[in-house]
């Protein structure tokens, strides 16, 4: 399940390109809050706390407790961060959106598949392994959310595949990702062109040499 982690923010004011640039200086990030039932609120992250929570994270669901301080009075709040912003050039994050949500009310989410193991059919057959879903979306208590479902494909042999129906998923967590959807399929080793065309070609007539006149006249 999700980690849940503990942050600290600060309810910011300022606004704009002027605003964000006075807290990249102060070492900050811009965010919001938003969701549960309440209305959003502009926020002020930690820079260095952020990174370090992204750079451990196993997955793209990170719940944390958030505690906001506004002007001396804090509240706590528990939130998914939900997007992350990125310069394109130099990586550094711009923004974080953070959807808050109730310990006691389920929640829908995406959350990406991973595979391990070596399929049968591509260690003994030299069939291909493919992947054909990224991510399922699944419902529970925020409690229960899963950073990452690992799915073991060593058993699978050519031509066979693993379906959303088949998962093993945590207690309390249900696919909501239509069940027959195929995750996971050993396909046949392919044939390049070349090789196909060298195959297929007819065999090359045999092709006889005229004979010298010297060796015509014996």
């Amino acid at each position: 399940m999700a980690k849940q982690l503990k942050l600290s923010a600060q309810v910011r004011s300022g606004v704009g390109r002027s605003a964000a640039r006075k807290l990249k200086t102060a070492g900050l990030i811009p965010a919001n809050i938003y969701g549960a039932g309440e209305g959003p609120v502009n926020l002020q992250l930690p820079e260095r706390v952020v990174k370090d929570l992204l750079s451990h994270a196993l997955g793209e669901n990170l719940l944390v407790d958030i505690e906001i301080d506004n002007e001396g009075q804090k509240t706590n709040r528990l939130a998914l961060i939900q997007e992350v912003q990125h310069h394109p050039v130099s990586q550094a994050i711009l923004h974080v959106d953070l959807q808050a949500v109730k310990s006691d009310q389920k929640i829908t989410a995406e959350v990406t598949i991973e595979s391990f193991g070596e399929p049968v059919g591509v260690k003994t057959f030299g069939g291909l392994l493919e992947q054909l879903l990224r991510q399922v979306e699944i419902e529970c208590f925020p409690r229960d959310l899963p950073e990452l479902l690992k799915v073991d494909v060593s058993g699978l042999g050519v031509g066979e595949s693993i379906h959303v129906k088949d998962l093993q998923l945590p207690e309390g967590v249900v696919a909501v990702t239509e069940a027959d959807i195929t995750l996971f399929i050993v396909t046949e080793p392919r044939v390049s062109d070349d090789t196909a065309a060298t195959e297929g070609a007819p065999a090359a007539p045999e092709v006889i040499k005229e004979k010298k006149p010297e060796e015509a006249k014996k």
